[in-house]
């Protein structure tokens, strides 16, 4: 880890240095923001900064805001001062450190804000073999394509080939490509020089000159916008760059390892991604199996999620029972090891006892199982499955106006043309009494949904939902888990395509 303290912290400097140094962080130090600043655009960076509280913080992570560098900040102060520490945590501070410096205190920290877990958990064949082939392929300075759905892993297999790496000690830099506007994206791979454009205020080294010695992550790459994918493609045949502004380019040395969630073959024949690109990068092919690939891994991820959230809350060690791991090896997974980790920690949070049951197992993504797949939900015995129900399992008392529509509101809806098949989602919902929210009104089985889109079920729900509220757009909202504003937006969407949306409830009319 690389560390950038800021400030003189009245001679503490050299001690709080030397404890992060014995923890194994490599430490610089500026005494000024500016200072700070120019070393972050500089090719060195840093992974964490601790920033003497009689610094203006505010101003600081203003301007790291400003320009883009996203990197965790922690003040520093002698003393206990409260006051200065409420007024770093208030500034955007991840945390205050109180000096003289505790060296269990800043181990902590330090672990807290900057460490990352990742070490790849499996023990299935299939993954395994995965893993041999990555093995295989690390200690060269092969360009590595890495694909797999969305959810498998691909940056933590991207980081371990590089730790498998002779460029181990070098910096593993990731950019997600999807993340950044495409006219952002190639000031943060290649740099900037001051004035190249608007809010450019100093030179900036791009994430390549970042990564120079090492290895730069391109994640989803397939998001990358064609025309930056020729510039993309000019630095892995010249290995040089060019800044934003500059006319002198400059040399760089990077292992470049790129992720994609799609089938870039497709891509490149549907004329989305460069061919010569695609055949530069793809030097070399790690495919990820999904979750559903690897069964065997499934208790074992399970279990180190359980004790990781268990941990990070504070509760004692937790286990799960055979019922539960039932549940989870016949569930689809849909979303991978993402899914499973925030299954998991649901359930470190549900559960009462140190045995985690089906009760405290949630499981969502049912309606985009694949066909013929498990179709596990929320069990009716856990604490979550019925929202809507009070004290001693009665059903709170419906607000007046609930189960009758309002003067001149239709009971049903007729389904949009060429969609007959949702018609069940749409019939009698505004009918409905809000005691019966347990089970959605009209609601199409599973099968009904298979051979239609997402966007079409979701429109079918928010509309059945919506009906079901009497047109109250906040209720709808609180149900669907999803903002007002979220809801009008898709709601100004549908009726701007000819769908027949309920209107607003008669307390909501006046607002509208």
């Amino acid at each position: 880890m690389r560390l950038l303290i800021v400030g003189t912290l009245e001679g503490y400097i050299t001690a709080a240095g030397k404890i992060a140094m014995q923890r194994g962080a490599k430490v610089s130090h500026t005494d000024s923001i500016e200072g700070a600043l120019n070393a972050l655009r500089a090719a060195a960076g840093a992974d964490l900064v601790m920033i003497d509280v009689k610094l203006d913080i505010a101003t600081f992570i203003e301007s790291l805001k400003a320009e883009r560098i996203t990197i965790p900040v922690v003040a520093c102060g002698i003393g206990t001062d409260a006051a200065a520490a409420v007024k770093a945590i208030r500034a955007g501070a991840k945390e205050y450190i109180p000096l003289p410096p505790d060296a269990e205190l800043i181990a902590a920290v330090l672990e807290a804000v900057a460490e990352e877990s990742h070490a790849i958990v499996c023990q299935d064949p299939a993954m395994l073999a995965t893993l041999r082939l990555a093995d295989q392929v690390a200690p060269s300075d092969a360009s590595v394509l890495i694909t797999g759905e969305s959810g498998t892993g691909k940056e933590l297999m991207a980081r371990y080939i590089h730790r498998k790496s002779r460029r181990s000690d070098a910096p593993f830099v990731a950019v997600n490509c999807a993340a950044i506007p495409e006219n952002l994206l190639e000031s943060e791979l290649f740099g900037h020089e001051k004035g190249a454009f608007t809010g450019a205020v100093a030179r900036r080294l791009g994430r390549f000159e970042e990564a120079n010695g090492g290895t730069l992550l391109l994640d989803e790459l397939s998001e990358m916008h064609p025309r930056l994918q020729a510039k993309l493609l000019r630095a892995i045949q010249e290995k040089e760059i060019d800044r934003i502004g500059s006319s002198q380019p400059v040399k760089v040395n990077v292992r470049l390892v790129a992720t994609s969630n799609r089938n870039l073959e497709n891509e490149v024949r549907a004329g989305n991604f460069r061919e010569d690109l695609y055949f530069r990068l793809n030097v070399f092919s790690v495919a990820i199996p999904s979750l559903r690939e690897r069964p065997a891994d499934i208790p074992l991820i399970a279990d180190h999620f359980l004790k990781k959230y268990a941990q990070a809350n504070g509760l004692g060690e937790k286990r799960l029972s055979d019922d539960a791991l039932l549940m989870l090896r016949a569930h689809h997974w849909r979303g991978n090891v993402r899914e499973l980790e925030n299954t998991m920690h649901r359930a470190v949070l549900l559960s009462k006892s140190e045995t985690v049951g089906p009760d405290a197992i949630m499981l969502t993504s049912q309606m985009l199982a694949p066909e013929g797949s498990a179709q596990a939900s929320i069990p009716t015995n856990s604490p979550v499955a019925n929202p809507f129900a009070g004290p001693g399992g009665t059903v709170p008392q419906a607000p007046r106006g609930y189960g009758q529509p309002a003067p001149g509101y239709p009971t049903s809806y007729a389904p949009p043309p060429g969609h007959a098949a949702g018609a069940a989602a749409y019939g009698n919902a505004g009918a409905s009494s809000y005691g019966n929210a347990g089970t959605a009104p009209g609601a199409p089985a599973v099968q009904g949904l298979v051979g239609r889109t997402v966007a079409e079920v979701e429109r079918d729900l928010i509309i059945g939902t919506l009906s079901h509220c009497l047109g109250n757009r906040t209720h709808a909202a609180n149900i669907l888990g999803i903002s007002i504003r979220t809801l009008r937006n898709k709601l100004k969407q549908y009726s701007e395509e000819g769908v027949p949306v309920p209107p607003p409830g008669s307390e909501e009319r006046a607002a509208y």
